[in-house]
């Protein structure tokens, strides 16, 4: 195994925090990489990765699902951002613990404790379904986690090494290879620089990366990420 290899395997979120991108640039990436598997998986149900714009009044969505139990939810407001990750094989789950791990949610603000409550994010007891948080209000000059005692001897304890590793390398490439290993077909990496730059999504890339969709196709998806289009 690498060294990188090893490092990302004892990654924590506060690792995390200080590899993300602000804000801007982070829910550009979450914009593109729903944008991608759009095209990729028109089957939303197949996808790991989506965006809603509308999930909120005043708040957009990122999420992440790999249907295995294992997700985050990155809240976009005014007021900054706020990400969720559960990782459920970690030893930090909160269904182990008799709740989330001490220290993950204690020092979230008060600006961002509505999404703690989250009925989305809890278990229809109303635990909140975490192992690894941050947030970042709108100017804070980086992300913050909580004071957190990982547990001796643990690889990637709270998951954020899996969970977030492609947030933490926001390449094209990086996008790349997860695709091709999961959808298992080619990737066209001139394609995903294209949509990793926010640049008008036009019927030719599309074809690139999947014949079978059109750009109306994918309207209420682009519409969701507000990304741009043009028809061609």
């Amino acid at each position: 195994m690498s060294l990188v290899s090893d490092w990302m395997r004892l990654m924590t979120a506060h690792d995390v925090a200080r590899l993300l991108p602000d804000i801007s640039q982070l829910r550009g990436l979450c914009r593109s990489m729903a944008v991608l598997e759009a095209i990729l998986s028109p089957e939303w149900s197949s996808r790991y990765h989506s965006f809603a714009a509308g999930w909120g009044p005043g708040e957009e969505m990122a999420s992440m699902s790999n249907g295995s139990g294992d997700e985050y939810s990155i809240v976009f407001s005014v007021a900054g951002a706020y990400i969720r990750g559960f990782a459920h094989e970690a030893v930090m789950s909160p269904y182990g613990n008799d709740g989330p791990w001490p220290g993950v949610l204690d020092s979230v603000p008060q600006v961002f404790r509505h999404c703690v409550e989250e009925p989305a994010f809890c278990d229809e007891d109303g635990m909140p379904i975490v192992t690894a948080c941050l947030w970042r209000a709108a100017n804070d000059q980086r992300w913050w986690v909580g004071e957190i005692d990982y547990p001796d001897g643990v690889s990637d304890p709270d998951g954020a090494a899996y969970l977030f590793a492609r947030l933490v390398d926001p390449a094209p490439e990086a996008f790349q290879r997860f695709a091709e290993d999961y959808y298992e077909v080619p990737v066209d990496l001139d394609a995903v620089r294209h949509v990793y730059a926010l640049r008008p999504l036009t019927q030719a890339v599309v074809a690139t990366l999947n014949a079978d969709p059109s750009l109306e196709d994918l309207a209420d998806d682009l519409a969701a990420a507000r990304y741009p289009s043009v028809v061609r």
